[in-house]
């Protein structure tokens, strides 16, 4: 009997919500709104299935030199409140937000932040946010805590921990990647993480991922002899 493959994390990449609205015929922001609650959604299948760790890659640092970022921004920050409301009386889910922050709009910071503190003694489902997130602005970032824990090691590099250079710190690496769209690519994301990591790629836009997709995935992945090396 083959030995079912368990699951500790689980991530997305949440592609096609602007096509999903162009097939609709509806404003932009109404997609994303239906995304935003689709995350939801899709947590508390895996909390039902007690997988403890969900990232989703919501926003590339791409992504933010685009001229509908703008319209990102206003739908994030009018849907995530209220997202974050059902989040923190729910009591089920913690924040954790990856990504650059600087350039980002003051109230949006302020969101997250508070995102973050409000949830953090949630323990069912750790859902990380991959927002304004690309992978080789991570290695920079992890360049420089690397370089400035040298420094304070006396140069000793057996007392540096690089997994927690890299923003998942000791979260588990993801065994499952599913991309919705139909593209079949990484787009920057996780690089570190994801090296070896089950992928899966399907054409059904964000907007239409459901509980039954996520499920046929999750089975075949459960049937799947995983090895380490070649």
């Amino acid at each position: 009997m083959n030995k079912v493959n368990s699951i500790n994390h689980l991530s997305i990449i949440l592609d096609g919500n602007k096509r999903w609205a162009k097939n609709k015929n509806i404003p932009i922001i109404d997609a994303y709104s239906t995304g935003i609650q689709n995350v939801l959604d899709i947590s508390k299948e895996l909390i039902k299935k007690k997988i403890k760790y969900f990232s989703v890659f919501t926003l590339s640092t791409e992504n933010i030199k685009r001229a509908s970022v703008n319209i990102l921004f206003d739908s994030i920050f009018s849907q995530f409140a209220n997202f974050l409301d059902k989040i923190i009386n729910e009591k089920n889910i913690k924040i954790k937000v990856i990504g650059e922050r600087h350039n980002l709009p003051v109230k949006l910071i302020k969101l997250i932040t508070e995102a973050e503190k409000k949830t953090h003694d949630h323990k069912n489902l750790t859902l990380v946010l991959a927002f304004n997130y690309g992978f080789k602005n991570e290695v920079i970032s992890a360049f420089k805590k690397g370089y400035t824990e040298l420094q304070n090691n006396n140069n000793n590099l057996e007392g540096i921990n690089f997994k927690n250079l890299f923003y998942l710190g000791e979260i588990p690496d993801p065994d499952i990647l599913i991309r919705t769209g139909g593209f079949r690519r990484l787009s920057n994301y996780l690089m570190y993480n994801l090296c070896y990591t089950e992928l899966f790629f399907t054409k059904t836009l964000w907007p239409d991922f459901d509980k039954n997709e996520l499920e046929n995935v999750i089975n075949e992945f459960q049937n799947i002899k995983r090895n380490y090396g070649l």
